[in-house]
């Protein structure tokens, strides 16, 4: 076989890798999806916020530009003006700063939903080689996001092209209209343009996320060696299992003997079959099933009941009847008489009372 580095991950990812993916911060999550659903955003609150917007700079300019001699102009007075206009812009801004934090937020919960971790920024010994940060620069993965940026950058320049050539002709009509009329006009075409880029973009980000999400689960594959070494890791070596599972049942055993010569009786079928009973009338309801076995384990309490003059009755019906039952059950009602009939037989041969 060969080693795990170089074996072929062909298997299907497990939960358990999926999540410690997740827990490491690796996911299936694209930055054309954020910059589509950002651009998406801005342009249709842009269709709501720009008069108010336009209204808030015009007033901003006419504050300047209605009484330019009634201005002092020096240190105190600059450094007061820049309040005013950073305090103005910041008011007409704030929207669009908000929003962007809002929909950036909201793009990554689509496409991974709630996670907060810490892992990703944790410091790595391997991310402080040089050599390993310079491979990064002509790895495949780079080599296809500079692919991704041009070809995103080629579809966007068509796009807005052929949108503006559709408004050099129109544009022709325009020499004597007043100035609104042309602020109107290139308005109405820079939107046509931000609305066909946007949709542009949208396709990208579609795609984009498509390949991405192929991408992590190829990533998460498995090789087979992986996947035997995780089922170890859950289930537990089945070697080991076997051997604890093994030991259980010798120490179940031994206890199990070691009742064997506080029995009452010890009923056979006559060979095949052993099954130990004790009976205490004054705390048990009916007699207990203490000890039981098939074969050399029949055969092994047998011995113990001969080594500690334990009676042994030979009755392979009863004998059948009280190997269905597990060691520590209780006999039922229907074998009450048949075993009844056994222990008066037992106590009378050795002078006891029922």
């Amino acid at each position: 076989m060969s080693e795990q580095g170089n074996e072929e991950r062909t298997e299907e990812p497990t939960e358990k890798r999926r999540r410690e993916f997740r827990e490491e911060g690796q996911v299936a999550q694209s930055r054309e999806v954020n910059t589509a659903l950002l651009l998406s955003a801005f342009l249709l609150f842009w269709v709501f916020y720009a008069p108010a917007f336009l209204s808030g700079l015009r007033d901003l300019l006419y504050g300047f530009w209605a009484r330019p001699a009634q201005m002092e102009l020096g240190p105190e007075s600059v450094s007061g003006w820049l309040i005013v206009v950073l305090s103005h812009l910041g008011a007409m801004f704030w929207p669009l700063l908000v929003l962007g934090v809002i929909v950036a937020v909201l793009a990554s919960f689509i496409q991974i939903g709630w996670l907060f971790t810490l892992k990703p920024m944790q410091p790595k010994l391997s991310k402080m080689d040089p050599i390993k940060g310079a491979a990064k620069f002509v790895s495949k993965r780079s080599a296809m996001e500079l692919i991704k940026s041009l070809l995103k950058i080629a579809v966007v320049a068509v796009v807005a092209y052929f949108a503006l050539m559709d408004m050099v002709l129109p544009s022709m009509e325009l020499m004597d209209r007043p100035v609104a009329e042309i602020l109107a006009f290139i308005g109405r075409g820079a939107s046509a343009i931000l609305l066909k880029s946007c949709l542009a973009l949208v396709f990208i980000a579609l795609l984009d996320y498509a390949f991405v999400r192929w991408e992590m689960e190829e990533k998460m594959k498995m090789s087979k060696k992986e996947l035997k070494d995780e089922h170890k890791e859950t289930e537990g070596d089945p070697q080991l299992k076997q051997r604890m599972r093994s030991i259980q049942r010798e120490m179940a055993r031994k206890r199990m003997m070691a009742e064997v010569p506080k029995a009452d009786v010890v009923i056979t079928n006559p060979t095949h079959l052993a099954v130990a009973l004790s009976y205490e009338q004054k705390t048990m309801d009916a007699p207990q099933v203490t000890a039981k076995g098939m074969g050399k384990v029949a055969q092994r309490i047998r011995e113990i009941a001969e080594e500690n003059d334990v009676p042994i009755v030979e009755n392979p019906p009863v004998a059948r009847g009280l190997f269905s039952l597990e060691v520590g059950d209780v006999i039922p009602e229907t074998m009450f008489k048949a075993v009844a009939e056994i222990l008066a037989y037992v106590y009378s041969m050795q002078g006891k009372r029922p």
